[in-house]
């Protein structure tokens, strides 16, 4: 059988994806694949990071198949492909023999241009047979840090795709994430036989993203506050446990904020709705855990909100990536305490994880408590954990914005220091906070703290002051917090020069910022002129009429992007629209005349 010349990438982007040109490192990865090159990519969310295996397997020949960990990422990405008048199809656990016989004859016809499968289907016995027969064009592993017990989403399965290389020789393989620290990155060429592959990385800054971290004093109220700047607007909050999002869906249900839950708990068909309806919806907030979210491509997610502290910079970048994947303004919004340090240290003591894992766990978390407590650019922070350098003052963050007061808290970490040892290091924050302010508790008088030196001693101070004091100190390193002694704070190493005053001490002020201080300055100009704001709308919604009619998500129409330039270029005909980006041959087709009635009435 002859098998088609391979195709030319610029043409296949144009053509079929409606994008004038490659961006960043785009073009130099495809052509690397396209020649049958092995690739290890690193983009951030945004970066396009799908057009760097969805070219190549129209290029060449063949079907691209994709490694997908969710079964809702395959749905949601192949009906995205099929908008463009690509042959694409999934095969996993959700379908019905009869349609999962179907999509096998397609494949051995040959008439798939892009499959996706699960990572433990791809190396059964059965399948690898299948594969044999025909002709491959790629393998892509998307999300690919699953490969490796440093990530954060680790997942077995993803081990065995490293046999790829042996059942199929010569087919290229690209190995693709939007997140990973050099360990990660190492381990995911290691794990996954890698070795001959080109890297290509790129900057793992997010600029449109706006970055926002608070000490929580009520955390509902806060983030109430926070969402009142995105009324009308899709985003995701997540929270730790499942009664937490259950709870906090309800609350801002009851304020006026149309929320949705989802968890790993929630019946399946519940769940499924829920999800649903923030992709095909343009103004739900989804309240989850961390089961949600993982290559969800919802491109108008305006913002991230965590009510609780991640388990590392890693999550926390992975998670916030969700918002502002067109490339639009778009907010991260995160409250934390002590207590969520207590309770993530428990969960990584409690685990099951080797002590090495568990060593590399709470070193990551305590990076994550170290952005959380920096005076400094958290921009800057986050891509310094990546190994990127960034000059900071972002003008995007809450530091950069409106920069935290400091104070020389050489004193009081002493002070604090002292009351830890005098109270024999086994007693946790809130108790040291009640020593020092000279609270005669229960527990204080019981255990004779009240005889104590420093008891008292801190009166300069109310309980929530030192209980910041302590929660920067844990942070600088002096303190450790012992999850298996319920939370008690014992004296690290480095708190020795600090008692000898042989080190300064600089802490933050806690000056909560208001809620419209921040919303001044974290607001943006619109990138869309007043008076084309009507059209937009309107082109919205005859988006929102057909993708309900097909029951699909508005985006895999047309992202907003394509609407504010169709709102601002006002195209006049057929001709005239292709121009724009994010509208292909099959798009034009299908969607140019209604979209060109709706830009003729308003004119």
């Amino acid at each position: 059988m002859l098998l088609p010349l391979v195709k030319n990438p610029r043409d296949v982007l144009h053509q079929v994806f409606g994008h004038a040109g490659f961006r960043g490192l785009q073009e130099e990865v495809v052509n690397h694949v396209v020649d049958g090159g092995d690739a290890v990519v690193l983009f951030p969310t945004g970066a396009g990071k799908s057009i760097c295996y969805q070219v190549p397997a129209l290029c060449r020949p063949g079907v691209g198949i994709v490694v997908s960990p969710l079964i809702a990422l395959m749905r949601d990405q192949v009906e995205a492909l099929r908008q463009y008048g690509i042959r694409a199809e999934a095969l996993n656990s959700s379908l019905t023999p009869e349609h999962a016989a179907s999509v096998r004859q397609a494949l051995a016809r040959g008439e798939l241009d892009l499959l996706y499968v699960a990572p433990e289907r791809l190396t059964t016995p059965g399948f690898a047979h299948m594969l044999s027969d025909v002709p491959i064009a790629l393998f892509a592993i998307d999300e690919a840090h699953c490969v490796s017990q440093w990530g954060h989403d680790f997942r077995p399965e993803y081990r065995e795709l490293a046999r790829i290389t042996e059942l199929f020789p010569g087919v290229p393989r690209i190995a693709l994430t939007a997140t990973a620290d050099p360990a990660t990155r190492a381990d995911i060429v290691e794990r996954l036989g890698l070795h001959g592959a080109k890297l290509f990385s790129t900057s793992f800054d997010r600029p449109n993203i706006s970055y926002s971290i608070v000490q929580r004093s009520n955390g509902p109220k806060q983030l109430l506050g926070f969402l009142e700047r995105h009324r009308g607007e899709s985003g995701i909050v997540y929270c730790l446990s499942r009664n937490k999002v259950e709870k906090t869906a309800a609350w801002l249900t009851e304020h006026g904020v149309p929320a949705l839950p989802y968890h790993a708990g929630l019946a399946a068909n519940v769940r499924a709705r829920n999800q649903d309806a923030f992709l095909k919806e343009d103004a739900v907030c989804l309240v989850a855990t961390v089961a949600f979210g993982m290559g969800i491509d919802k491109p108008d997610v305006r913002y991230v909100a965590h009510l609780d502290l991640p388990s590392s910079i890693e999550a926390y970048y992975q998670e916030t990536g969700r918002a502002g994947r067109d490339g639009q303004p778009s907010e991260a919004f995160m409250t934390y305490g002590l207590t969520d340090v207590v309770q993530r240290r428990r969960m990584i003591e409690e685990g099951e994880a080797p002590d090495e894992v568990k060593r590399l766990e709470r070193g990551k978390l305590e990076a994550l408590l170290a952005l959380c407590e920096t005076t400094a650019c958290r921009r800057q922070t986050v891509l310094r954990h990546f190994g990127e350098a960034h000059p900071g003052d972002c003008g995007g963050c809450d530091n950069c914005l409106t920069p935290a007061a400091t104070w020389d808290g050489t004193e009081a970490a002493i002070k604090v220091l002292a009351a830890i040892y005098r109270t024999g290091q086994r007693f946790g924050a809130g108790h040291i906070a009640d020593v020092l302010v000279g609270r005669e508790t229960e527990k204080v008088l019981s255990n004779g703290h009240h005889t104590q030196p420093v008891f008292g001693k801190g009166d300069e101070l109310d309980a929530k002051g030192w209980q910041s004091v302590i929660r920067q100190l844990t942070a600088m390193g002096l303190i450790h917090v012992d999850t298996a002694g319920f939370g008690a704070l014992h004296l690290t190493e480095a708190a020795r020069p600090v008692f000898r005053h042989e080190q300064a001490i600089t802490l933050r002020k806690d000056q909560p910022k208001r809620a419209a201080d921040m919303r001044r300055a974290l607001s943006r100009p619109a990138d869309l002129p007043e008076h084309a704001a009507p059209l937009f709308d309107a082109l919205r919604a005859e988006r929102s009429r057909l993708a309900k009619k097909q029951g699909v998500p508005p985006y895999v129409i047309f992202h907003d992007t394509t609407l504010r330039a169709m709102a601002m270029a006002k195209p006049r005909d057929l001709e005239e629209m292709v121009d724009l980006p994010g509208i292909g041959a099959a798009k034009l087709s299908r969607y140019g005349k209604a979209f060109l009635e709706i830009i003729r009435a308003a004119v």
